[in-house]
């Protein structure tokens, strides 16, 4: 497990944005919603700050995201800090901190899910419905000039 792993619960924000990077692999992005909410002890009011997570998922998980996951869903995302930096046409540099997720899964402590298992085309066919232990998300690469969104 990286140093860096996270772990958030939340709600999305927008429906998430599934693309296409030049490679052919699936690549969605999502925004969660975390709420964060306590008593101050001062004025026995409830308090509550939303922090805002912008989340990236490639291949199989990419595509089951934006096939099963609406804006509002609760979500557990769980995966890694990394900071993108890019420039933009007009010379200006930008940076971002985002989750690259390794899960991506509906929340069930209010709602209810059905799971469909999809096929895995690199999956070993072992005579049960079981099928093979699933290989560590690859990071994505990215040609220089490719931006994945």
């Amino acid at each position: 497990m990286p140093d860096n792993a996270i772990t958030v619960v939340g709600n999305i924000t927008r429906d998430p944005e599934l693309k296409f990077l030049n490679s052919g692999q699936a690549a969605v992005r999502l925004s969660v919603a975390v709420n964060r909410r306590w008593q101050n002890r001062q004025t026995q009011e409830w308090e509550e700050r939303v922090s805002y997570f912008e989340v990236v998922g490639y291949g199989a998980l990419a595509e089951n995201a934006a096939n099963s996951l609406s804006k509002g869903t609760r979500v557990v995302v769980s995966g890694r800090l990394e900071q993108r930096s890019w420039e933009t046409d007009q010379g200006d540099k930008r940076s971002v901190v985002e989750i690259n997720a390794d899960e991506i899964a509906p929340s069930l402590r209010f709602a209810t899910a059905v799971v469909t298992k999809t096929p895995r085309p690199d999956a070993p066919f072992r005579g049960d419905d079981r099928g093979s232990t699933p290989r560590a998300n690859e990071p994505a690469t990215y040609a220089f000039d490719e931006e994945p969104f």
